[in-house]
């Protein structure tokens, strides 16, 4: 059987109900899955005759088997008559409306509905005006699953890149990087790598400073917190090395030595996976007992409702999502 996702409509007012309708339209999705839209009925449908997709929703309650029988269906979210947000603004009411979609997604993974959830991007601005104290979705599937840690993995073309630190100001990461939470974010990312089907699943840590410190000359954090993190886990049994410098581990990295990458900072595991993969991005949380992707990208309010949004990157995170679902059904 193939696995069931639930995929999230994102904000209203931005491109996640136009990408859903076209990753529907796309028949490399039922080629590998089985989706359950979840959002609100107005939205997507409204999406679908604007495409002119011709695609039906049917509604189902979402404390039913019957999730798991048909095509097209859809778990509503939100009160009825709820005011839909226009195109193009971050509203609280798009921001409510994205957060209810997050909740019944989650819910329907850890009732055992589905297999994986998949979600379509939301707006910061909209999901705190909505009264969301959590910064974004990692955040907030972390509290809605009860995951004791959570990590942020992105994935694109012939690249694995998990981050040590994720939105902070760069003055504020060499403080942030501590043993412990080094550690953690290497053991979620040896335990992703292994629902990837990869043969060789080894994992290259990145170094902090220029040359990865070149012994102490451009910094300490290497020598100091990295290599000693490395090393204990690698006496364990993981297959992890470094601390390499940056400027070549991902050059490595993409021609297939290694699995994925651990980085330090945001940017300087980003930049090079977007320049590989900028249209194809897949952001995958770690951590979780809930198998969750999502797209590489946010909600363009400046294209949503024109109709040119593509799916790419919801499709990619369709197919990751697939796999690592079908690899972890028989444990």
């Amino acid at each position: 059987m193939k696995p069931i996702l639930a995929i999230t409509m994102g904000d209203p007012a931005g491109v996640g109900p136009e990408i859903v309708v076209k990753a529907l339209a796309a028949p490399r999705l039922w080629q590998v899955c089985r989706p359950v839209i979840v959002g609100r009925l107005p939205v997507m449908e409204a999406a679908s005759r604007a495409l002119g997709a011709g695609i039906a929703f049917a509604a189902v309650d979402a404390a039913t088997e019957s999730v798991a029988d048909s095509h097209c269906l859809l778990v509503e979210t939100g009160p009825e008559g709820d005011r839909i947000p226009h195109h193009g603004r971050a509203t609280a009411a798009g921001g409510r409306a994205a957060i209810e979609a997050i909740g019944g997604a989650t819910q329907l993974a850890l009732d055992g509905f589905v297999d994986a959830i998949v979600t379509a991007p939301i707006s910061k601005e909209a999901i705190r005006a909505a009264g969301s104290p959590f910064p974004g979705h990692t955040e907030m599937l972390a509290s809605l699953t009860k995951a004791k840690r959570h990590a942020m993995m992105l994935v694109g073309g012939p690249l694995r890149v998990s981050l040590a630190t994720i939105h902070v100001p760069l003055a504020q990461v060499p403080s942030l990087i501590t043993a412990r939470s080094l550690r953690s974010i290497i053991e979620l990312t040896w335990d992703a790598v292994r629902l990837f089907g990869l043969r060789r699943p080894k994992i290259a840590v990145c170094g902090l400073n220029p040359h990865a410190g070149e012994a102490g000359l451009m910094g300490d954090e290497e020598r100091r917190v990295i290599a000693p993190v490395v090393r204990a886990l690698a006496k364990k049994g993981l297959p992890v090395s470094g601390p390499y410098p940056a400027d070549t581990i991902f050059h490595r990295a993409a021609r297939g030595e290694f699995a994925a990458v651990v980085a330090m900072y945001h940017d300087q595991g980003l930049g090079p996976l977007k320049t590989l993969a900028f249209d194809t991005g897949v952001n995958l949380t770690l951590g979780l007992p809930i198998i969750r992707t999502s797209v590489d990208h946010g909600t363009a309010f400046d294209i949503a409702g024109k109709g040119v949004a593509s799916p790419e990157s919801l499709l990619a995170a369709i197919e990751l999502a697939a796999t690592m679902a079908r690899r972890r059904r028989p444990a």
